[in-house]
Parts: structure tokens; C-alpha cells; sequence
């Protein structure tokens, strides 16, 4: 199987999983793989949850790109993988982890996928997610108090002290490797026909 990889990057709360969405419906259930950078973060379980809290989770080196290459490597060459899962309640990684299978097309999503050149390399669609900053705020400020149980003030804190100046030093300059920059993600309905045709146009040409 000749498989596909489409990196789908932006800040935090930017539409990137909406994207993702509107993409995959477009494909047979089984021709689509999706990971998520964020099943990537290191593990901590060795550390104490204070400890834990400290980490700049908006930092690379936050994430273990090379098992990610390494995992990407291996469905490339029709391999299944186990892949971690990570817990944004306990701030670590989980015991279990996911089989993964090969597909026709793998969709990488996350804040920070195009800052490493490894993983640039590996994809055949760049797609960065660009929506307004205080959009993407009171998003994340939303999704993490009523999904991850957080406190709006460590939310805010944390936005204020890591996410933001974190996204002006590493996710917005990663834009420039973009092929494709989606204003409003999800919302931008002509930018995911065009990428689903690319999409269809670069499958018929690998099972050529």
C-alpha cells in the first residue's frame, strides 16, 4: 500500500480537528489514519503532578518527535504501530497504548508538526489552520475547562505565560513551509474541496 501523509498544523484551537473532519468524510473509513502530535508528548510519569505542571507544553522539545518518525516510518513500509495516548487530565501519557494500520492516507494534526524538518519531510500536504488569536483563546479557554477539567485561571495563566509566546516563536513562523493556509479552517468550505481533490489526484498517481 503506497500511503499519503497530510500534515495539518495551526495554533491552539485553531479548527485543525474540524479540518481534519471535513477531509475524511470525503474517503472511505478504512483509506484514513488519523494521529495526533499530542499522543507524542513525553512521558512524565516519573515526575510529581506539580512537577508536571511546570512543563512548557508549547516548547518541540515537549514531544518525541523521533518516535513519531519512527511510528511513521514503519506504516509507510505497512507496518501497524502501537501508539501512546496521552491524558491532559494527569499531564503523562497512559499505560495503553493503540494499534495503528496502515492507510492509504495519514493525517498528522498538531500546533507544532512543521518545526521539525524530519517530519516536513515526510508529508505530502502541508496544511497550516490560520484563525484569529482571540478566537483560538476563548476556544481553548472553553475546551479545557469543560473537557480537561482545568481551572480557568491555570487556563489563562498558562496562555499568558506559554501558549502564546511559544505560538509567536514556534508555530507561527512554521507557516512559511505551509503549501496551504486555510483562513477559518473548517469553515473555509473551497479550501477543502481543493485539498480533497489534490488529495484524490496524488492517490491515482501512487497506484499508478
Amino acid at each position: 500500500m503506497k500511503s499519503i501523509i497530510i500534515g495539518i498544523a495551526g495554533g491552539t484551537a485553531s479548527g485543525k480537528t474540524t479540518v481534519t473532519k471535513k477531509i475524511t468524510v470525503n474517503f472511505e473509513k478504512s483509506f484514513v489514519t488519523v494521529i495526533k502530535h499530542d499522543d507524542y508528548y513525553k512521558d512524565q510519569s516519573y515526575l510529581t503532578m506539580e512537577e508536571r505542571l511546570k512543563t512548557n507544553y508549547d516548547h518541540p522539545l515537549s514531544l518525541d518527535n523521533n518516535l513519531l518518525f519512527e511510528h511513521l516510518k514503519q506504516l509507510l513500509d505497512g507496518k501497524s504501530i502501537r501508539k501512546p495516548k496521552y491524558d491532559f487530565t494527569v499531564h503523562t501519557r497512559v499505560k495503553e497504548t493503540e494499534s495503528i494500520e496502515p492507510a492509504k492516507i495519514i493525517i498528522l494534526e498538531g500546533i507544532l508538526l512543521f518545526e521539525d524538518k524530519k517530519l516536513r519531510e515526510l508529508m505530502d500536504i502541508k496544511i497550516f489552520v490560520d484563525t484569529d488569536d482571540d478566537i483560538r483563546f476563548i476556544r481553548r479557554l472553553l475546551r479545557d475547562t469543560n473537557e480537561r477539567k482545568r481551572d480557568i485561571n491555570q487556563v489563562v495563566q498558562q496562555y499568558l505565560n506559554t501558549v502564546k509566546p511559544m505560538h509567536n516563536q514556534f508555530v507561527e513562523p512554521s507557516k512559511r513551509y505551509a503549501d496551504l493556509i486555510i483562513p477559518e479552517g473548517g469553515n473555509n468550505e473551497v479550501a477543502i474541496d481543493i485539498i480533497v481533490s489534490k488529495i484524490k489526484n496524488i492517490l491515482s498517481t501512487k497506484d499508478m
